[in-house]
């Protein structure tokens, strides 16, 4: 996979334009004169970008719609303190602080202006592909992080940020392979006609109607665990291993290896049944 010059360039566009938009907006809920300049787009692996960001930073982390891939807008945390500290009436400056991790109001206050980014992401990519950001959570640690798998080859736009006096840069990964798919498809729509352009949509309309309507196997199970084979081996009629599954703790609903539910077990009439009480996104 490579990101050839044109691609590259329709990322810069699409990128500079979500800069540009967000940039003044958090002047506005700031109350901080702020600027945001793309620095650069690259492709490389997860764990090359993984490695390139600080021991401790805030890595709030999207979802993208609809491929449901994650996305992470990686912020420093003395920037994220001091477009607190402004959310709160504050002016913008620097503060000297040890790394803590932000408290459920200041998360709150800073979800605001994320909201905006999500929002003129959404605005800058469109010309990419439809697509829809959601913020999914934050961490602190990139270290044990894991969202995509290491070598996984993604899409990274660096940005400088500048608050009042404060300035770092911030970064942005996106998955590579779902974005060059979208700008490839934009290529092709670019050189059909206007019929060929409403097959082409009825035709994903119609797959896509199709394969929901695939049947997938769903399992519910236990957590897991590890036995030595000669356990195993003595196992016998009437045996019983400790699965180490808490009573409180509900089941996993798997597909296809996959966790995408708990639920905690019920009964329908004369058959057991689960009943689904947080999927793995709200988990």
């Amino acid at each position: 996979m490579t990101l050839t010059r044109e691609h590259a360039r329709a990322m810069e566009v699409s990128l500079t334009t979500f800069a540009r938009q967000w940039g003044p907006l958090l002047t506005s809920r700031l109350g901080a004169a702020t600027t945001i300049t793309l620095d650069s787009v690259v492709l490389r692996s997860y764990e090359d970008y993984i490695q390139s960001l600080p021991q401790t930073t805030t890595a709030i982390v999207l979802t993208q719609e609809p491929t449901r891939t994650p996305v992470v807008l990686q912020i420093p945390t003395e920037v994220t303190m001091t477009m607190v500290d402004c959310l709160l009436g504050g002016p913008a400056a620097e503060l000297a602080m040890a790394f803590r991790e932000l408290t459920e109001i200041e998360w709150k206050l800073l979800g605001e202006v994320l909201g905006l980014a999500c929002a003129e992401l959404t605005y800058g990519l469109q010309s990419v592909a439809p697509m829809k950001f959601d913020i999914k959570g934050v961490k602190y640690n990139p270290g044990f992080m894991q969202v995509v798998p290491a070598a996984e080859l993604v899409l990274v736009g660096t940005f400088d940020l500048t608050v009042g006096p404060v300035s770092a840069p911030f970064t942005l990964m996106m998955l590579a392979e779902p974005m060059l798919e979208a700008l490839r498809g934009a290529e092709e729509q670019s050189g059909r006609s206007a019929q060929e352009q409403q097959e082409h949509a009825a035709a994903l309309h119609l797959l896509a109607a199709r394969m929901a309507e695939v049947p997938l196997p769903v399992s519910v199970r236990f957590a897991g665990r590890t036995l030595p084979a000669s356990t195993i081996a003595d196992l016998e009629v009437g045996s019983v291993i400790s699965l180490g599954h808490p009573a409180t703790r509900p089941l996993d609903v798997v597909v296809g290896d996959i966790t995408l539910a708990h639920a905690a077990i019920g009964a329908n009439g004369t058959r057991i049944a689960c009943l689904v009480v947080s999927t793995e996104e709200e988990a």
